[in-house]
């Protein structure tokens, strides 16, 4: 097993596994895990040996999204550089959904925000029925940007302007049904569920993989010119809304553990 600060990397036969591993913090985003993440899916991605890619998260989550330092440090930058911060994560996003390699998103917990966004760009998803996943931007008077286009691809507009909208926390069932995850497991199950997924996969060819994933893609029109043209627009919208006055009131009261001006009474 290969480890850096955020992530461990371990192979076993032709399977990658990644683990994000910042348990203490529910597997949060920050800069040295996007950088760290993005920098190994691109190796990954260029390993002949590699046939499969499984992402997980150490401890009890999968992923809480933004870490709150991390959080701290946007409610203070400038749009330029949130402009820059959210193409580095739209960077990470977009490696994960275009990697040549078959992927399985091994959800071991909770899933928020980015963290949602990381199960959307995986080609299989797999999930505990204790998981919880939420895109609760808005409450945050924030919209999740950077993720959108693959969260939408993956349940739909009209499922999308529900939970886009309304920020709710569900359920791993709900998740099944309306397409984040493919199979919810027991937890005891969990790996059981994935071997069996890489089974199907070994059986494939990998070129003929390769292109399979790519036809399924350019089918819902997605392709990585296009995807990186949509991510400068999204990132621009995410650094304006982050900056904005209800952008530095959500994320104000968010850090202040109060609620915002806008959901009192």
């Amino acid at each position: 097993m290969t480890e850096s600060a955020s992530i461990a990397l371990a192979r076993r036969g032709g399977v990658a596994t990644l683990t994000l591993q910042r348990p203490q913090v529910h597997n949060a985003f920050d800069d040295a895990l996007i950088a760290e993440l993005t920098a190994a899916l691109r190796d990954l991605d260029g390993d002949d040996a590699v046939r499969a890619v499984v992402l997980t998260g150490s401890g009890a989550s999968f992923s809480a999204g933004a870490d709150l330092n991390w959080m701290r440090g946007m409610a203070a930058a400038d749009e330029t550089e949130n402009r820059a911060d959210s193409l580095r994560l739209a960077a990470l996003m977009r490696t994960l959904n275009f990697l040549s390699k078959p992927t399985v998103a091994r959800v071991n917990g909770a899933a928020y925000g980015g963290g949602v966004g990381l199960v959307a760009c995986c080609d299989v998803a797999i999930g505990v029925e204790s998981a919880k996943f939420a895109l609760s931007e808005v409450k945050l008077g924030l919209v999740p940007a950077v993720i959108s286009p693959y969260v939408i691809a993956a349940i739909g507009v009209r499922q999308a302007r529900r939970l886009f909208l309304g920020g709710e926390v569900f359920d791993a069932a709900e998740a099944a049904r309306i397409g984040l995850l493919h199979a919810v497991v027991p937890a005891a199950e969990l790996d059981a569920a994935v071997d069996r997924a890489l089974h199907w996969l070994a059986k494939g060819g990998p070129q003929a993989q390769r292109e399979a994933k790519q036809l399924a893609l350019r089918a819902a029109g997605m392709t990585p010119e296009a995807q990186q043209r949509i991510d400068e627009e999204n990132a621009a919208l995410i650094a304006r809304l982050r900056v904005s006055a209800e952008g530095q009131e959500g994320l104000g009261a968010f850090l202040d553990k109060r609620p915002p001006r806008w959901a009192r009474g």
